[in-house]
């Protein structure tokens, strides 16, 4: 069964907090029909710059740009350029190049290996590090990143890797987030990007330290702010993250204060038709300033 979506001439959706109007979806299609040569890599960036469509430090938001073009497409409103290549995500985790590192057990006590070393993945050879031990180690993998995103790996006192952390774009719609925060459509749209989301979180198999993971979440959560407005050039308020419940019990976020909020109804963000299964997820926020959800829901 297919289902066909459009705007009329003076109506307009939102998508990712962004309002589309008919002019917009017009827009994109001539871009596309008039440069043949074009990919949805060159579509993307031209559409940022025609929307302004930028971060708070004036970068192209070229991949936020690209998902949004997807989510067009799946409504029927456009038809994208054909994929350059088949990429997927499963391939994107079995082309992450190996590095070589050390799996010695680390077994001790947290004292002896702080202070810890939090840094964020800036340089070519950490940011492969990181790429490949999620790639490895992480029931999940990696796939990439879109939007606005900060990489932390960890490093104890003689600067051996113990743990990554990777922080992206926060979920659209959390029914148990958005009433715990207080939004409605609108508040959300707007400040969406105030809140990022905890998508990975690995600490090292051969790494056996009791009340590591809950040390490293509390450093995180009291730099992040300044990390995130540095490179972005606006704070963070919230944290939030998805620990999928039949495999976690989400210790190590309890120990660290987060809120459980609650769980998600095991449909896919991208589930148009209520059929597709994932598991069931429990959700955990952290907010990092008292008066979080006044500036939340301005």
């Amino acid at each position: 069964m297919y289902i066909c979506y459009y705007i009329s001439i003076n109506k307009t959706t939102v998508i990712q907090g962004r309002k589309i109007a008919a002019k917009d979806i017009e827009l994109v299609r001539q871009l596309i029909n008039t440069n043949s040569s074009w990919g949805r890599t060159r579509l993307s960036k031209e559409l940022c710059v025609l929307w302004n469509f930028k971060d708070g430090n004036g970068r192209l938001k070229d991949m936020a740009c690209r998902n949004l073009l997807l989510k067009l497409e799946k409504q029927g409103l456009i038809t994208l350029p054909a994929r350059k290549s088949g990429t997927n995500n499963a391939k994107r985790n079995v082309l992450v190049a190996y590095v070589l590192h050390s799996t010695l057990p680390i077994s001790a006590k947290l004292k002896t290996l702080t202070p810890l070393q939090l840094r964020l993945v800036e340089d070519k050879d950490t940011l492969r590090l990181f790429k490949c031990f999620l790639s490895a180690y992480h029931y999940l993998g990696f796939s990439g990143t879109v939007g606005e995103n900060l990489k932390y790996m960890v490093y104890d006192d003689i600067d051996r890797p113990l743990a990554c952390l990777l922080f992206g774009s926060s979920a659209w719609k959390c029914a148990p987030r958005d009433s715990f925060i207080g939004w409605d459509h609108k508040k959300r749209g707007k400040n969406l990007a105030l809140v990022t989301n905890n998508v990975r979180f690995l600490v090292l198999p051969w790494v056996k330290v009791e009340h590591l993971a809950s040390h490293i979440l509390g450093k995180v959560a009291r730099c992040i702010r300044d990390d995130w407005t540095a490179k972005y050039g606006h704070p963070v308020y919230m944290l939030e993250t998805f620990v999928e419940k039949d495999r976690f019990s989400g210790t190590c976020y309890k120990a660290s204060n987060w809120i459980y909020v609650g769980k998600t109804k095991g449909r896919s963000r991208n589930d148009r038709y209520t059929t597709l299964k994932v598991p069931i997820k429990d959700i955990y926020l952290y907010p990092l300033a008292k008066r979080f959800k006044e500036v939340l829901c301005l």
